[in-house]
């Protein structure tokens, strides 16, 4: 739990779990997104870029090309953990007798992970899970992408595996979702986050600071709505303008802006002092992974500089994570 001028970091939750720290590795799976591919919209989300923060992504982007999970996997374990620089030279790719010595997630990040079939689903899954060093499963999908049937696949590994269910709300605004083209409501949110309740999986919620037409009430009334359902995690993100996405046409004519650091600062520290306690902050702030791609904001903190005031910020104000649900 946090203690007072702190709030309850993915780090302490692994120490807690684990004992030690556990590392994420992104993944393309290759799938598509319902928001894309026409089944809702063939623009997806106003604001999406998807090789903006996904380094899986930028790769099928930039190379025409998705490289197996398990190359994914083992390339990112040897270049992580790989031992002496010469010895990663030599090996482009670990050598058979490689073994990883951390503790890994396998992220499937890129677009929607859960959009498929059950059996291609488990295959994807299982291949990832059955490699050496890798513990569990943090799965990046839709609130309207979750069947009973895939959340029955989901429990089936959670009794054997660590499961993170990471599901994008951005916001609990229905009439901002359908602004930014979200193509589901908080309602369908709410149900699927309730649909897992029970099954041993983690629920990770995704939001958006800054979204277009929000006020700073609305945005902190978002986590008083995600409060009341069994989430375990956040992330937070602060609405960045990308190349080539219709957010940015709107940017260059004018019609949005973006929030500025300090303002940024001031409303997720407002929104920490009113999430409740047990929640587990994955993520403060969002970073690109080509600063090329971003048009606004353009900030110069790192995810760590970034924590540092928050938590200078929370222990100025004398507050902590779930401070006013305490008062």
């Amino acid at each position: 739990m946090p203690v007072p001028g702190w709030y309850y970091r993915l780090s302490s939750f692994f120490r807690e779990n684990f004992g030690e720290k556990i590392y994420k590795i992104p993944l393309d799976a290759g799938f598509s997104c319902p928001n894309r591919d026409g089944t809702l919209s063939t623009g997806g989300c106003i604001f999406c870029y998807n090789p903006s923060f996904s380094p899986a992504s930028l790769e099928r982007e930039t190379k025409g090309e998705i490289k197996s999970l398990s190359e994914q996997i083992r390339s990112f374990q040897w270049r992580s953990e790989g031992g002496k620089k010469r010895l990663r030279e030599q090996f482009s790719f670990p050598p058979d007798n490689f073994i990883p010595r951390r503790k890994y997630l396998a992220y499937f990040q890129s677009y929607t992970n859960t959009y498929g079939d059950v059996k291609t689903l488990r295959r994807k899954y299982e291949e990832a899970l059955f490699l050496p060093g890798i513990i569990g499963l943090s799965i990046g999908t839709r609130p309207d992408c979750l069947s009973s049937e895939i959340l029955n696949l989901l429990e089936s590994f959670s009794r054997d595996y660590h499961v993170w269910l990471e599901i994008g709300l951005q916001s609990s605004h229905n009439r901002t979702l359908e602004r930014i083209n979200r193509g589901h409501t908080f309602e369908q949110f709410a149900a699927a986050v309730k649909a897992t309740e029970g099954r041993g999986i983690y629920t990770c919620a995704h939001i958006i600071n800054g979204l277009p037409g929000e006020n700073r009430a609305e945005m902190l009334e978002t986590i008083q709505r995600m409060n009341v359902l069994p989430v375990q995690g956040i992330k937070f993100h602060q609405l960045q303008v990308l190349q080539g996405t219709p957010l940015a046409q709107l940017y260059f004519r004018g019609e949005i802006g973006v929030l500025t650091e300090e303002d940024y600062l001031g409303i997720v520290s407002d929104q920490l002092e009113i999430l409740r306690g047990d929640i587990v902050v994955h993520r403060l702030l969002n970073e690109v992974t080509n600063r090329e791609l971003l048009l606004a904001p353009q900030w110069q903190d790192s995810r760590t500089g970034f924590s540092r005031h928050v938590e200078d910020e929370l222990k100025s104000r004398g507050t902590f994570q779930g401070y006013s649900l305490q008062q």
